[in-house]
């Protein structure tokens, strides 16, 4: 991958003229962003939840991530490119060389508009969180559902990611999470399912179980005219089915862990009316997947540290992001 990521660094690699090209990598994608477009290549991984081990499996899934999103950004996500390769180097301009892997080609979007920029600068108002919050209830209340969606709304459907969670957590134990913190959740995890059992079924039967975002934080909601929301779960359906609070939990916990607790507050109180989600125990499954999404981000970024292409001084601020993240998940609970 070294070798990938040093050719397509380079602009005369890439198909649209560019003066540079700037490299971003997650555990799972390493993102090659130009002048006026971004090319997104998935990594040969194979986490279990997600697997990305063969080019055909990469292909696939750079079409379903192209059509999922054009859902809530549909003129961004402009198709999927082959990257070719010579026998000497890669490149994304057509026709030299055999076909090695693929990427998502997007328009490049504002950074300076994206959520948590405009947080850090104190400019996140009420209008923005309003206009958010009716973008989500709209697309919550008409996003795809189905008999087979609805299964992965049942406690017992949900529980395999919870425990997937804690098993693929169980490692890092004493570097990015407290012993007794992880035991703590686990345990309040648990008793969530047998106490609030009936609460599962409730939302299956009002249909709030929908084929949703599934990866809904701050770096992926631009604050531009249409509001566009990107990057989302194409891997996995069974973290994109799921209930729509679920969903908005994620972008709750991520201003809270950002310290906006009072604009996280402003979102839910004007999303609430707008979803029609006024009802009994919905504040208990609000803090419930609120939990759930602080320790998968918490998880994502342990996943770094067993990643050889990322260097020291990332894995250490990974480590550092993820103590934040576990801590935030044990606060919920106390």
């Amino acid at each position: 991958m070294n070798t990938l990521i040093q050719d397509l660094s380079r602009p005369d690699a890439l198909p649209d003229k560019t003066k540079k090209v700037r490299v971003i990598q997650t555990h799972i994608s390493i993102v090659f962003i130009a002048d006026h477009f971004v090319y997104k290549i998935k990594k040969p991984v194979n986490f279990g939840f997600l697997d990305f081990s063969t080019l055909k499996k990469r292909a696939y899934y750079c079409h379903q991530e192209v059509a999922l999103n054009r859902r809530l950004s549909k003129d961004l996500y402009l198709g999927v490119l082959p990257v070719y390769f010579s026998g000497k180097s890669y490149s994304l301009v057509q026709g030299i060389g055999d076909i090695a892997e693929y990427a998502v080609k997007m328009k490049r979007i504002p950074e300076d508009r994206l959520m948590d920029k405009v947080f850090e600068r104190g400019e996140l108002d009420e209008q923005s969180l309003a206009d958010i919050a009716r973008v989500l209830a709209r697309f919550h209340s008409t996003a795809e559902t189905s008999s087979k969606i609805a299964e992965y709304g049942r406690p017992d459907r949900f529980k395999v990611n919870t425990d997937e969670n804690f098993e693929q957590v169980d490692k890092y134990r004493g570097t990015t999470i407290e012993q007794e913190n992880f035991r703590a959740l686990k345990k309040w995890t648990e008793a969530f399912y047998d106490r609030f059992q009936p609460l599962f079924f409730d939302r299956i039967s009002q249909g709030r179980v929908r084929d949703c975002h599934g990866d809904l934080h701050m770096e992926h909601v631009c604050l531009i005219p249409d509001l566009p929301i990107i990057d989302c779960i194409e891997f996995n359906e069974r973290f994109r089915y799921s209930d729509t609070i679920a969903d908005i939990a994620f972008l709750l916990m991520d201003l809270e862990y950002h310290g906006g607790y009072k604009e996280a507050r402003t979102l839910w109180d004007r999303y609430k009316p707008l979803a029609k989600e006024e009802g009994v125990g919905t504040d208990n499954l609000l803090t419930f997947y609120k939990v759930y999404r602080a320790f998968v981000r918490g998880k994502v970024n342990c996943f770094q540290l067993d990643d050889k292409s990322i260097g020291e001084e990332e894995k250490e601020k990974a480590i550092e992001t993820a103590s934040r993240y576990f801590a935030l998940a044990y606060s919920y609970i106390v």
